[in-house]
């Protein structure tokens, strides 16, 4: 007789548990809410101190848009006392969607004092402060996290873009150094300096470049900005202008749809024109994905014409090691890119020849300080059927202010 409530409750539990498992697979395979809602409600009539039935119910509500019912649930479980990590998770995620970001900082400061080591509360807390332009703060977030775990695919994913918009101003150097074995007999120097102002709309980049080429000099100069147009989606916008066309093109403008993808995917898709002594239209689509310590990412640029389409492919792998300043990078690819600053240079012609390449680059920072080193070797047809090698060294410096 003394066992008999025991195994009554072990048989509501039980009982219990099938449904919570049949609602989560209404919920996450035929994403029937309304079923996944009524399975929960009855397991907890069953058991109604099962947390985590109450704590996916309160996720179901808020997929569902049934704000209200959502909060007073999660409202309930918080007069309880709940410090599940799951909880604070679900409760901070349902106020940052509906952008009660303060509300939502609240919880997740009081779930981090609950689960310091939390990965996913870290990361929410990152996003909502990213969200609401408070940089230096989702910085700092994300930079616990990745002393938690410096391998979270998200994190890192995050850590990227914030650091290239955490701080309002940044001036950068660059020197490239290319030494022809054949093509040419002398080597070609590149000097581009730069200022980088972020503002509510986005980051805009002036640049100014100086080349000596053929013992000659040359300069040109370089607008460009990344205005946002959502959380997801932002724009690269380009122009260039040089008097100096023997060394670069006389114009160069490009557009690209940028977009921040889930599962830590982004893609780009766009155009890059150059005009020498005739237009030069280049047609350019990446995808890039981060998986833990790493970012992989393929482009390419098609280049069509009356007689046929040119095309390069570009393969890039970094990995990050301490922060998103700090990384080790592998690149591989086929044609040329105008992306790369010595191909600011190239010829009318040169973008139909073959081309293949490979380098990597190291960079490293220092506070507020970014370092660059990186070198390419490149096997190039500089005229039909005749090729040379070109190797590239490139330096590069960057204060954040």
């Amino acid at each position: 007789m003394l066992f008999i409530p025991i195994a009554m409750s072990a048989q509501q539990n039980s009982t219990a548990d099938e449904l919570f498992k049949e609602a989560r697979i209404k919920a996450f395979e035929q994403k029937d809410y309304t079923a996944s809602i009524a399975l929960a409600k009855e397991a907890l009539e069953k058991a109604p101190n099962y947390t985590d039935i109450s704590i996916f119910l309160g996720r179901i509500y808020t997929w569902n848009k049934d704000i209200a019912s959502a909060r007073a649930l999660f409202e309930e479980l918080q007069k309880k006392g709940v410090k599940d990590e799951d909880f604070f998770v679900a409760y901070a995620s349902l106020e940052y969607w509906n952008d009660q970001n303060t509300k939502a900082i609240e919880i997740i400061n009081d779930g981090l004092s609950n689960n310091p080591s939390s990965e996913a509360l870290w990361l929410l807390k990152a996003k909502v402060y990213f969200g609401t332009d408070e940089y230096s703060e989702a910085k700092k977030a994300i930079s616990n996290l990745l002393l938690i775990n410096q391998k979270n695919t998200e994190a890192i994913a995050l850590a990227v873009r914030i650091n290239e918009i955490s701080s309002k101003n940044a001036i950068g150097i660059t020197y490239n150094y290319s030494h022809f074995d054949k093509q040419f007999d002398d080597d070609w120097h590149i000097i581009g300096v730069s200022y980088k102002r972020i503002t509510p709309l986005g980051s805009i980049i002036l640049r100014g470049n100086y080349a000596n080429k053929f013992a000659t000099n040359g300069t040109q100069i370089e607008l460009e900005a990344y205005p946002k147009l959502s959380k997801t989606f932002y724009l690269y916008v380009g122009a260039g202008y040089s008097n100096d066309v023997g060394l670069f093109p006389k114009y160069r403008t490009g557009v690209s749809l940028n977009a921040n993808l889930p599962h830590s995917f982004e893609a780009e898709i766009g155009y890059r024109q150059l005009y020498f002594i005739s237009n030069i239209w280049l047609y350019t689509a990446s995808i890039g994905k981060y998986y833990k310590n790493y970012w992989f990412n393929l482009r390419t640029y098609i280049t069509p014409d009356h007689k046929n389409i040119s095309h390069s492919y570009t393969g890039t792998v970094r990995y990050y090691t301490k922060s998103a300043q700090d990384y080790f990078a592998f690149q591989i690819g086929t044609g040329i890119s105008p992306e790369e600053n010595s191909n600011n240079l190239l010829g009318n012609e040169t973008f139909k020849l073959k081309t293949f390449k490979i380098g990597g680059e190291y960079n490293f920072s220092f506070h507020s300080n970014s370092f660059s080193v990186g070198t390419m070797y490149y096997n190039q047809e500089y005229r039909p059927n005749e090729k040379g090698n070109q190797f590239d060294i490139t330096l590069g410096y960057t204060r954040k202010f």
